[in-house]
């Protein structure tokens, strides 16, 4: 016969498992993404946002909106920043060179393709010398 003691240990164990497994399986919280994939992971979602930080030299306020009550924090679903529209323009127009004009693998979403990217024209302006 199992002791008390072993039994909610073991049930312990066994709770401790299941709410790990479940928090691996919960949903992503909602993203507003219009060019991306909705299925892109967190991973890659940060490290494209990155290079966009880079490539323009801004930082993520430059297209995300704060909160309305929280100045010094950032709601990254608010489409509120006229910027992120453009950023999003600019976007397609780096997928479409990179799809239309080098070679394209389907293996590959095209929105990953880095021949053309931000930097190739921004190199660190968020608004390159000949378009000011």
């Amino acid at each position: 016969m199992i002791s008390s003691r072993r039994l909610v240990t073991l049930s312990g164990i066994v709770i401790f498992v299941t709410v790990g497994m479940a928090a691996t399986r919960l949903p992503n919280k909602p993203r507003n993404l219009k060019v991306l994939p909705g299925d892109i992971s967190n991973e890659m979602l940060d490290s494209i946002m990155h290079s966009y930080n880079k490539a323009l030299g801004v930082n993520c306020s430059f297209c995300h909106a704060p909160y309305k009550n929280i100045p010094d924090s950032l709601n990254y679903e608010l489409d509120e920043n006229p910027r992120k529209e453009e950023a999003r323009k600019m976007m397609r127009l780096t997928i479409a060179v990179n799809k239309g004009y080098f070679y394209y693998d389907s293996a590959q979403r095209p929105e990953y393709l880095k021949v053309v990217t931000c930097i190739t024209c921004h190199r660190g302006d968020p608004m390159p010398a000949d378009l000011k």
